[in-house]
This record gives structure tokens, sequence and C-alpha cells, in this order.
């Protein structure tokens, strides 16, 4: 698939500002897709970026679309993280004549880069393009979960046009279906409508409030760790971290917590997309939200170069098997965790025809999952993941 169709070249001048790269920075390292140069060959590359200059989809924050290139400042400056794989970045695409041809531009491309195990980190532009990402894996026969990293739940109405703040109907309701599960992460109560948490739990899929993280930032690993697509909304970080954004809050996630999760979505064998969506530098001071995002970009991509490569599997010797008897249910929770790196998971059962469900039958947990089933407790990501399963 000839790629090159969907972008145009970095204008290297404009966003150097004249500065001169230096070896071990990013910018110098990066393979870049720049107007004297021609279109990058991929073939050798583990992470490709992607550029994505669309604002129609955003709501009052249009001016998004011009979030890419002031990303691309800040990340080029930051020092580099060895030559363990190539990194190549693609340029921006530009808003279609209509916006559904921006879609289907970022939709082919994931898809393209998936197939061959590249990862795009995709610079937004507005968070309604996590559906054209997730349309990216309609080809890949397989159920996929999504993260979102967001403030609100951008669920809307059936007859709302697709947007920012709807993009998750259009994901619940595209036909075909291949969504499995969907996380928010950092939701604040007093934002969303009660009947749309009710929604969510009638369809088994994870909320957690921000509150719950706030002494415990580890507890986003294992969710993350479940994830095939990452959607990162800057307004889930508060406003005296993130400006640069129109639907800024005064709470969210810290700038060291959004980088942290950032890593996790990067340490995360499973995931194959990430998306950084909703930067406006209209409402950005001193360059603040882009340099933080470029700060999270860099965690994401220091925690692909850090991946274990462990997966419980049969007579993997890198893992110890445990078994917590539930005497409610009679019957045991198998729990496996990794000699290389102290993860956990679990085994959920799943119904024997149905095939389709085994890559979700063993999901991340922690450490307290596993004390919990010991007590005799049955641990809700367990029962939430069961539940979709029968």
């Amino acid at each position: 698939m000839d790629l090159s169709v969907f972008f145009k070249p970095i204008d290297l001048q404009k966003l150097s500002e004249g500065y001169e790269y230096l070896e071990n920075q990013l910018g110098y390292s990066i393979v870049k897709y720049t107007m004297d140069r021609d279109f990058p060959s991929i073939e050798e590359s583990r992470l490709v970026i992607i550029g994505v200059k669309e604002g129609r989809g955003a709501v009052l924050n249009e001016d998004c679309a011009e979030g890419p290139d002031e990303i691309r400042k800040y990340l080029y400056k930051l020092w580099g993280l060895g030559n363990q794989f190539q990194i190549v970045d693609l340029g921006n695409i530009e808003p279609g004549h209509k916006i559904e041809d921006t879609y289907y531009a970022l939709t082919s491309t994931v898809e393209f880069l998936v197939k061959v195990n590249i990862i795009p980190i995709i610079i937004g532009g507005s968070q309604d393009l996590t559906f054209a990402n997730y349309r990216g894996y309609q080809n890949l026969e397989q159920l996929v979960n999504i993260v979102s990293v967001d403030a609100y739940y951008n669920l809307g109405f059936v007859d709302d046009e697709l947007d920012a703040q709807t993009y998750l109907n259009k994901i619940i309701l595209y036909t075909p279906n291949y969504l499995f599960n969907f996380s928010i992460i950092g939701y604040q109560t007093y934002l969303v409508d009660p009947a749309v948490i009710e929604l969510m739990q009638k369809l088994f899929f994870d909320s957690y409030r921000l509150g719950f993280f706030r002494s415990n930032i580890e507890e986003t690993e294992p969710i993350v760790r479940n994830a095939d697509i990452v959607s990162f909304d800057v307004s889930a970080v508060k406003r005296s971290d993130a400006p640069g954004n129109y639907n800024a809050l005064p709470n969210g996630f810290s700038g060291e917590e959004f980088c942290q999760i950032a890593r996790y979505a990067g340490l995360s064998d499973k995931l194959s997309s990430v998306g950084f969506y909703e930067y406006n530098p209209k409402f950005d001071i001193n360059g603040t939200t882009a340099h933080l995002i470029a700060q999270a970009i860099w965690c994401f991509i220091e925690g692909v170069t850090q991946r274990k490569n462990d997966f419980p599997s049969s007579g993997n010797s890198q893992f110890l098997k445990y078994r917590a008897f539930i005497s409610e249910s009679k019957q045991d929770i198998v729990f496996y965790k990794s000699i290389k790196s102290d993860r956990w998971w679990m085994e959920v059962p799943y119904p024997n025809n149905k095939s389709k469900y085994e890559r979700h039958h063993l999901i991340p947990c922690t450490y307290a999952d596993y004390q919990t089933a010991c007590n005799e407790g049955i641990p809700e990501r367990w029962w939430q993941t069961y539940q979709k399963l029968i």
C-alpha cells in the first residue's frame, strides 16, 4: 500500500526555528518526511508518528488541528532513547474535502501499520479520530479493547453527528462490531450523567473515577495493559498543568501522572496503537501543554523499549501459577505471576464454542486481586470480564 498519498511533509525549517538538532536528540534520530526528502521507508521501523491536522470534529476546540507541529517542536528537542529501533515520522494527514476523507486516510494507515506490527503514535487533532483509529482494526479478525484517558464519557445520543463528544456512541453502534471492552480512566463524576454511568455498567464496560487513582496511579497499569488502543484526551489533565485546550478543567491528572500512564501504555505488549488528542495551541501558555504531550510521547516510547514480551502460555517456565478457591462459586481462579516483571494475570473461563474470545480469557490484574480471591472474594475485573464472555 502506498501510504504517501495520505501525507504532507513537515516544514522542518519552520518547525525547528533554525535550531540544529544534536546527535542524541529525537529530532536528529527520527526519520522524517520533510519537504527536501522523499517519503520514508517504514520497513525497519517499530514506531511511526502520524500527525492529523483535523479539528472539524472538535467541540469549541477546532484549532486543535494546529496541534501536531507544535507538539513536534518540543518532542524533537527531547533526548533520545538509544538506537534500539527506528522511529519514523510520516508527516501530517491534512484535512480532507470532507471529514470522512480524513477518517478514511487515518483508518487505512492504521490498518496497514498494525498488520505489519508497527505501532502508530497519532498526534491529533480532535478525539473523534479515535473512531477512525478503531475502524483500522475492522479487517484484523479480532475483538479489541479501547482505553480512554478522559474526564468525560464522550457518548452522546444515537442521532448525534459524530464528533469528539459522541465518538464512543458511534464505536458501540458500528457494524460490524468488534469492540470487546471499553475502559475510561479518570472521569469526573460531576461531569457525567448518572444514566451514562449506569449504561456503561449494563454493558460491563469499566469506569474508573479520577479519585480512584489519586493515591495509587499504579492501578492504571493493568487497565492499560489490557488495551489494544489507548486514546489520551489532554482535558484529562488539570488546567494548571495543561492549559492548551478549550475544555481544560481545574481538576484532573497531574502532568507527571499523565506521563506515567503513557509509559504504562508503552510497556504493554498487547497495545498496538495510541493517540494524543485535543491539544489547542491557541489556549496554551508558553508551550506548556505541547511540552507535556511531547514528554508523554517520550515516556510511551521509553515504555516500548522496555517491553518484556511476557504473557502466560502453556509450559512457560517464566511464570508462577497460583490457585485461589472460591467456595461460593465452587471453582478455582487461576493466577499467573511473571518472574521477569512481577506482573499478574488471571484466567477467566470462556465458552468452548466461542474461540474469538480466546485472547481475552487471560486478563491483567494486580496482587490485590489475588489477595481478594484468597479471601474468597471475586475480583471485580474478573467478574466484569466473565459477564462479557458468557
